[in-house]
């Protein structure tokens, strides 16, 4: 316990000489935070929308109405019959056209089909589909009002008001993409930071020819892994503390579920990614080869194969088999779970199983290159 301990404070010691390398280990997480939560954002709200409205009634200007009103479209142009609709599209000025054809009001009145055309800017596909979802909804409860009024006044009596739809959201009830994505942000930046921290530390090490001196020293493979991981355990859970609280302020993400089970989840998520970091340190014999090593292998991985953006289940099955491998696809499940939902670890004790694998695995290859190395 003591040789840990020394190799630990020599550890603290080296880090505290270098305040830049702390800041970035403690601020860095919480400034990307800041920075991709307000920038990541996947709420569609306020598109730009034409309207081209050939029939110029009331009817068709309560269409309009319904679509300007539910604060998904901003009214951005009225073209008049005639005019370049793609030209409004190229130059962005819109990212939809609503046409609404002429005699749309007499039709409706009448009981007959109308058909209104809606054409959409379909570069970005992701949101073209959730304007296109949205657009749907408005026309089809417009359309649902349209009819009760045609047939009450064709009746001359009370309509039945038929079925009354009322979704609830659970957990997230504002679709806020932002509670969504500032859970995954933590496990992509704490990933990140254990895993470039400890490989940098280490190959510093050999880099200044200090190394050699821990090798000789009376210190066993465990030992030095231990007390060179531990400062950067301690600096880590620092740092996703500072992620919390920031997350807490300028979010309003709230942590819903008990704090001991996040704190037992993280914990073991860090120890897997200081392995890791370890492991790529005992394979590179330079900081820059170590700090590419590093964000292959914990940025990109959880990025785009944890479910932090992507769907897995979207993902060709080859794919799915590989994001088996990346530690933060389980870590996201607690995390989302815990903050967002409430709950503790018993529904994700298969999560923590495969987090505790990874850990032992990392640090026992880790360690056997270590002695290997030595040898």
């Amino acid at each position: 316990m003591k040789k840990i301990r020394a190799v630990a404070w020599k550890e603290v010691r080296q880090v505290s000489r270098d305040p830049l390398s702390l800041l970035l280990l403690i601020g860095l997480p919480a400034f990307m935070l800041v920075l991709y939560g307000f920038a990541l954002n996947f709420d569609v709200r306020h598109v730009p929308l034409a309207v081209q409205d050939r029939d110029k009634t009331a009817a068709s200007r309560d269409l309009v109405s319904t679509f300007v009103n539910s604060t998904y479209f901003d009214l951005a142009a009225s073209p008049a019959p005639g005019d370049d609709l793609e030209r409004l599209m190229e130059t962005r000025r819109a990212r939809a056209v609503l046409v609404i054809p002429e005699g749309y009001g007499a039709d409706l009145a009448a009981g007959r089909t109308v058909p209104v055309q809606l054409l959409l800017d379909g570069a970005d596909a992701n949101t073209a589909t959730t304007v296109l979802g949205y657009a749907g909804a408005l026309v089809a409860d417009a359309n649902a009002d349209a009819i009760r009024r045609t047939v009450l006044r064709a009746s001359g009596r009370d309509v039945p008001a038929g079925i009354e739809y009322r979704p609830r959201v659970w957990f997230n009830p504002e679709l806020s993409s932002t509670r969504f994505l500032v859970p995954g942000l933590m496990g992509v930046l704490l990933m990140l930071t254990a895993v470039l921290a400890t490989a940098l530390s280490v190959v510093r090490e050999k880099e200044r020819g200090t190394m050699e001196q821990l090798r000789v020293a009376p210190l066993r493979t465990a030992e030095l892994i231990i007390g060179k991981t531990l400062p950067y355990l301690a600096i880590s859970l620092l740092a996703s503390v500072l992620i919390l609280v920031a997350a807490r302020v300028l979010f309003g993400v709230e942590v819903k579920g008990p704090y001991l089970a996040l704190f037992a989840a993280t914990l073991v998520y860090l120890i897997g990614a200081l392995g890791l970091g370890i492991l790529i340190s005992t394979l590179a014999d330079s900081q820059a080869i170590a700090f590419q090593g590093g964000l292959l292998v914990s940025l990109l991985p959880a990025v785009l194969l944890s479910g932090f953006i992507f769907q897995i289940r979207a993902m060709p099955p080859a794919l799915q088999l590989v994001t088996y491998l990346v530690p933060a696809r389980y870590y996201l499940v607690i995390l989302r779970g815990v903050i967002l939902k409430g709950s503790g670890l018993g529904p994700y004790w298969d999560q923590m199983a495969y987090l505790g694998l990874f850990a032992l695995a990392t640090l026992a290859l880790a360690s056997l290159l270590l002695v290997k190395r030595e040898a």
